[in-house]
């Protein structure tokens, strides 16, 4: 091409201060929390990271967080919910906030959240998760950014949806429900379309129950941090009654479908493990669901993908799936949720652009319904459980790290580096880098050690045979982990 006279193409041009500005925008934007994981898997996990998020930042709509910008032009309490979560977890509570702010006074006069809120307004569609999911984002935000002013100004909101969901239950506490097979049903929630599975029929699905179980327990501990003492006794006292409720129909659904998994709903005894992830996280009922379905559901759900992956024909699936790695990290199944985390992994479309639809199938050509894409509550499930790999807070308060991390991020350059992880007890920093029978870790960061202790995992494979925090000898717990009571903490393990 012919340019000017005088024309310097090495010259720098207008939009490049533009581009500059724009480029560093986004760094700060996404470099909150900061990730180098080992050798080429790890930087592709850690890039992907910060592309979800960017999804996320993208498809806000003012302070509206949105799963889409197409099909789900709309904001979800669901959605926006778990992916608060992510953004807390990566630094930016700001728009946590404005969130709520925006989403609360939406809210019904008789307490019920809408489950979903758009430019006519708030959506009046019975699901019945939503107001759980609106008490936990308030606490969530208020735990995360130690902003207890918001915390009380929303507080009259969270006692009218928690008594709103007290409402909802008592339709299912009436003499009628006392015995015969309706019993199954006693003190949860009534029917609802919250899960899409249920759309053309309303169940009782225990999803909803277990988003109303995390909203009373959050609801209770926000009492408690507020000196509400009252309030706090009442909530705790819903929390366990629906707590045994939802326990004893379990029980009542498993032994009338003659099921050995946890049901997706009390109605029909039907297998959906993803649903279920959410009785684990954010629900913490890990210790007190049945063990031997608990484990059985999840043992169902990898062979399932298991068989998934190793057919050549294949089924079309939704990466909501991401949310079972976070589950059997949980559960100390780290090889399987690694197994699992690859698969889904592979299935980005395109792989270079880090994305994922709301639902994906072996043909990346098949001309079907995908919603959006980027799906940006999928790529919260993608990162909430990839953190999990790296760690995430026990039902009894204490912080587990390392569960999940791959012994191949650790042992290839530059290691795992992680810095300003947010938790709920404060930003976590840490390293890990491995080399024949010996990792080293550092545990560190402005980071409140909670009274139950922080679990520190090898991330090898093989057994501990030595370890060391600063210096002095301690005890190994399971043969793969030690308990720290005090930052920062050097960790040596010798396999």
């Amino acid at each position: 091409a012919a340019f000017p006279p005088g024309f310097d193409r090495r010259a720098p041009s207008p939009g490049d201060a533009a581009l500059a500005r724009v480029r560093n925008q986004w760094r700060r934007e996404l470099d909150r929390t900061h990730s180098d994981l080992g050798g080429d898997e790890g930087r592709e996990y850690a890039d992907a990271i910060r592309t979800a998020l960017a999804h996320i930042l993208i498809n806000r709509d003012g302070p509206a967080i949105r799963p889409g910008a197409r099909s789900y032009a709309r904001s979800w309490i669901r959605d926006g919910a778990m992916m608060s979560t992510a953004l807390l977890q990566l630094g930016h509570a700001k728009e946590v906030r404005d969130y709520i702010e925006w989403y609360a006074p939406y809210q019904f006069a008789n307490g019920k959240i809408p489950c979903c809120v758009d430019s006519r307004g708030a959506d009046p569609v019975p699901e019945h998760d939503s107001h759980g999911e609106f008490i936990h984002l308030v606490a969530q935000y208020a735990q995360y950014s130690g902003d207890t002013a918001l915390a009380r100004r929303m507080w009259p909101r969270v006692m009218a949806a928690a008594s709103y969901i007290d409402s909802l239950r008592a339709q299912r506490l009436t003499p009628a429900y006392d015995t015969g097979s309706a019993r199954m049903f006693r003190g949860i929630l009534p029917p609802s379309i919250s899960h899409e599975g249920y759309s053309a029929k309303p169940m009782h699905s225990y999803w909803d129950d277990f988003w109303a179980l995390t909203g009373l327990k959050d609801a209770t501990t926000l009492a408690a941090t507020s000196g509400r003492s009252a309030e706090r006794d009442r909530l705790a006292a819903l929390r366990d009654s629906l707590e045994a409720s939802v326990l004893e129909t379990i029980d009542l659904s498993m032994r009338a479908h003659g099921i050995d998994f946890i049901p997706g709903s009390a109605d029909l005894g039907d297998f959906d493990a993803t649903s279920t992830t959410v009785a684990l996280a954010p629900g913490g009922e890990r210790s007190r669901l049945p063990q031997p379905a608990l484990r059985n559901t999840f043992d169902r759900y990898y062979a399932f993908l298991v068989a998934r992956r190793d057919s050549a024909k294949g089924d079309d699936y939704t990466p909501y799936e991401w949310r079972n790695v976070g589950a059997l990290v949980r559960l100390g199944e780290k090889r399987k949720a690694l197994e699992v985390a690859r698969f889904l992994f592979g299935d980005r479309r395109p792989a270079a652009w880090n994305q994922w639809g709301e639902v994906v199938y072996r043909d990346p050509k098949t001309p079907k319904f995908v919603g959006d894409m980027p799906h940006t509550w999928v790529a919260s499930d993608f990162i909430r459980s990839v953190l999990d790999l790296i760690a995430w807070e026990r039902e009894d308060g204490a912080l587990v790290i390392g569960a999940g991390i791959p012994e191949l991020w650790a042992n290839l350059e530059p290691g795992v580096k992680i810095s300003k992880l947010h938790t709920s007890l404060g930003p976590l920093d840490l390293t890990m880098f491995g080399g024949g029978r010996r990792v080293n870790v550092h545990v560190g960061g402005d980071l409140r050690v909670p009274p139950a202790g922080i679990v520190v995992y090898s991330p090898y494979d093989s057994r501990v045979l030595t370890a060391t925090v600063n210096g002095k000898r301690v005890e190994i717990v399971d043969g793969r982990s030690v308990m720290i009571h005090s930052l920062p903490a050097d960790i040596a393990f010798g396999h």
